[in-house]
């Protein structure tokens, strides 16, 4: 069959009772026949992934045959963190990231690893002995998971270290900073390439899109991080840019983010477009408009980044509007900032994304 993209514009007219179906029963009747997000980003040479939860994909009908048709790669929401591995000292727990590894096995998808140190995610009992300056919990947590998941070829390895507004240096004054040292980053990264020596790794962060001083304040802050990461040698070989929008926050602007990138590609790095999503600012708008605004600002964000070549890679944080962290239990109206709404029918975020995979591959 022959598929026509909507044209820009075009979006604003999409019928809101097609996008509010009960979970499962949304699914557009041509998806199986269309091309997937997976193979139109492929066609320039990046990959489509999302982020996914294995708990959702065994309880939820149709999340799993989205993600399978749609994703190229899955990021473990939760799963690979390590306070969901081994909250207490000793006893792991490997089932969910298992089954989510077991899952993109058989639907031939890739995994991202997610993420190896993330102050948030760090266990009480591990954090006790890093603020005491013990390195050991980390290196046995790297073994363990970089042991265990050795055919991984993605991971971040340490997520969100800048803190312009309340770190020291810039960087944020975590349990790793406050106990091992600004030079935590670097000895991270040379922990998991002695165990992963050929594994790519990452460093991942947000709030590096908006013209407004703090995010102009964390962007030379990160660049930073990398320049001084590569001058001491630290195998550092990409970076996640989480790209977490948000309405509220005004335009998106190309001269502030094409320069982003490009000091990113001059220091030898690429990068992923590594959690995007798009919190709404007015949830009372009607449907068809907050969805062309949500659309509007993905496909803005979309051109800008895909322009750039050394950005390989693009994972929405989830598939679903459903499973959205931005989408509190039992909101309504719940945030509509994912390609696939609560019913999993595509949305114009979806047309969007593939228009400019299109773009990108054709220009």
């Amino acid at each position: 069959m022959t598929f026509t993209l909507p044209r820009r514009g075009v979006l604003a007219g999409v019928a809101a009772a097609a996008l509010l179906k009960p979970f499962g029963a949304g699914a557009d009747s041509d998806a199986q026949t269309t091309p997937s997000l997976a193979r139109i980003a492929a066609r320039g040479g990046r990959y489509y992934g999302a982020a996914a939860r294995f708990d959702q994909i065994e309880a939820e009908r149709g999340l799993g045959p989205a993600l399978a048709r749609e994703c190229a790669q899955l990021t473990p929401e939760i799963h690979m963190k390590w306070d969901a591995i081994e909250w207490h000292a000793g006893q792991h727990s490997f089932e969910q990231a298992d089954g989510l590894v077991r899952f993109a096995r058989e639907h031939g998808l890739k995994v991202r690893g997610h993420t190896l140190l993330w102050d948030q995610s760090t266990p009480a009992w591990a954090k006790s002995k890093i603020l005491a300056g013990d390195w050991s919990p980390i290196r046995r947590h790297f073994e363990t998971m970089l042991g265990r998941y050795g055919d991984v070829e993605e991971w971040d390895v340490v997520n969100e270290p800048i803190d312009t507004v309340g770190g020291k240096g810039g960087l944020r004054r975590n349990c790793f900073h406050r106990g091992l040292g600004a030079g935590y980053v670097a000895r991270a990264l040379r922990e998991a390439r002695s165990l992963a020596p050929t594994a790519r790794l990452l460093v991942n962060d947000y709030g590096f899109d908006y013209d407004n001083p703090v995010e102009e304040a964390r962007r030379r802050r990160f660049v930073k991080l990398l320049a001084d990461l590569k001058a001491e040698g630290a195998p550092l070989d990409g970076v996640g840019v989480q790209a977490h929008l948000d309405l509220s926050k005004g335009p998106l602007k190309p001269e502030i983010l094409e320069p982003f990138f490009a000091k990113i590609a001059d220091l030898g790095l690429y990068a992923v477009i590594s959690e995007l999503d798009v919190k709404e600012h007015d949830l009372a708008a009607p449907l068809a408009e907050r969805d062309r605004r949500v659309a509007d600002q993905v496909q803005q964000y979309l051109d800008i980044a895909l322009a750039q070549p050394n950005v390989r890679g693009v994972v929405t944080w989830g598939l679903s509007d459903r499973h959205s962290w931005l989408s509190e239990a039992g909101a309504d109206p719940i945030n509509r900032g994912l390609p696939y709404d609560a019913g999993l029918a595509r949305k114009p975020m979806y047309w969007a994304m593939r228009d400019s995979f299109l773009r990108a591959h054709d220009g």
